[in-house]
């Protein structure tokens, strides 16, 4: 595991040299504004929130997909459609502190695998390009759809118009907004990880762009497959090391994953880096 290298990884932030990837640890702060409770954003609250606050089956509890798979068969696929238009598309949340710091910084990509839309928000003020991930269609062999954001609204356009001069957001596991699409079962993701190991997920423009970047992975732990999977396939041709991922006491499988792919593990996590950017909030809670 290396020493915190905060300088060298902001340097590389603020040059985009180095893409912010946002895993569910980065919603630790956000709330409910009605109700206080956390915004439900890690495998765990997912599933009790899409169960109705209860438990399921242990080899279901394992991860969101698998439990989502389960309740698509059970309830529909506009099931887990409607769960995640309301719980982040008509649920107000406060907002998160590390999509302040994104807002203050507007780096010029970003990659989240969250379905929320704070990231969104971080750049309402300004023209971007949004990147949304779907999954099991037939109308076309990709599986992205791209959107332009002209200061007021999004209006949906080809790869090829893709402008390089505005920041790009990655959302692969979907939003709510400006269409509801989303990857949640175990059937989204078998199909979304085919495309995007057959380059039919990502477009052109990202393929190029991505050449030599490092990554910072932010409130991701890589302890499951699926999570992983997505993650090796959007990251490909990055540079050497691949980047860094902040885990607070990692695991083996952890250790040994990130070894692998050249990821080198800092033992820290998103309140920690909160701290560092000058972000934290009052209360510090482990990602």
């Amino acid at each position: 595991m290396s020493s915190a290298p905060f300088p060298q990884i902001l340097e590389g932030l603020y040059d985009n040299k180095v893409v912010p990837y946002l895993g569910p640890g980065v919603l630790f702060d956000a709330r409910n504004k009605a109700t206080g409770q956390a915004m439900p954003a890690t495998s765990d609250s997912l599933i009790l929130a899409m169960n109705d606050g209860r438990p399921m089956a242990p080899k279901l509890m394992y991860e969101f997909p698998r439990a989502a798979m389960n309740l698509e068969l059970k309830r529909g696929r506009n099931f887990l459609s409607q769960f995640l238009s309301k719980t982040y598309g008509e649920t107000e949340w406060t907002r998160a502190a590390i999509h302040d710091w994104l807002a203050h910084w507007k780096p010029a990509y970003v990659i989240d695998v969250n379905r929320d839309t704070q990231l969104q928000a971080s750049y309402a003020d300004e023209e971007h390009t949004l990147i949304v991930g779907l999954a099991r269609i037939t109308a076309s062999q990709f599986r992205f759809r791209i959107y332009h954001f002209d200061g007021s609204s999004y209006f949906e356009i080809p790869q090829e118009q893709i402008d390089p001069r505005y920041p790009v957001l990655f959302k692969p596991m979907g939003t709510p907004q400006p269409d509801a699409n989303f990857v949640a079962s175990d059937a989204d993701y078998v199909d979304y990880i085919t495309e995007l190991m057959g380059g039919f997920a990502i477009p052109d423009y990202l393929k190029n762009y991505r050449k030599g970047k490092q990554y910072l992975f932010l409130g991701l732990r890589l302890n499951r497959d699926s999570e992983r999977m997505v993650m090796a396939d959007i990251i490909r041709d990055g540079g050497e090391p691949k980047g860094w991922a902040l885990i607070k006491n990692p695991t083996d499988k952890e250790i040994r994953y990130c070894k692998k792919i050249g990821l080198e593990i800092v033992d820290a996590d998103v309140a920690d880096w909160l701290e560092v950017v000058g972000f934290a909030g009052e209360q510090k809670l482990t990602a």
